[in-house]
């Protein structure tokens, strides 16, 4: 069974940082890659970055970019989000999603129109990120 279970979360005043992490199970991170989304409150679900172990490639939205990192630590199975310089508009729940295949395309912005499931896989129970002013 694919469990994954985001944690990190918290309040933070704009210009500071959090790490967040995934601690997934029930699968081979070869086989599926592994990302972050985020939902804030009236607003659609936003791919925010991704990690593929099959090609060791990654993904940042536009809106990221340059402030959050991912990375991975395989003999944990734990994949993290290192998110710096936060804005307000960085509010929102996040999740940890694994893909239903190996790599990133689907966490592109240009599929936001596809199901939920076909573009981000399974994913548990996200973490709240709030970010004051």
């Amino acid at each position: 069974e694919v469990q994954l279970q985001a944690s990190g979360g918290g309040l933070v005043q704009a210009g500071g940082s959090l790490r967040l992490s995934c601690a997934a199970s029930g699968f081979t991170f070869d086989d599926r890659a592994i990302g972050w989304f985020r939902q804030a409150p009236g607003k659609e679900r936003e791919g925010v970055s991704c990690i593929s172990f099959s090609d060791g490639k990654t993904y940042y939205a536009d809106s990221v970019k340059g402030r959050f990192t991912i990375s991975s630590d395989n003999a944990k199975n734990t994949v993290h989000l290192q998110m710096s310089n936060l804005k307000r508009e960085d509010t929102a729940v996040y999740h940890c999603s694994a893909l239903h295949v190996g790599e990133c395309s689907y966490y592109d912005a240009k599929y936001a129109n596809i199901d939920a499931e076909t573009r981000f896989g399974s994913w548990g129970q996200g973490t709240l990120v709030t970010v004051s002013s």
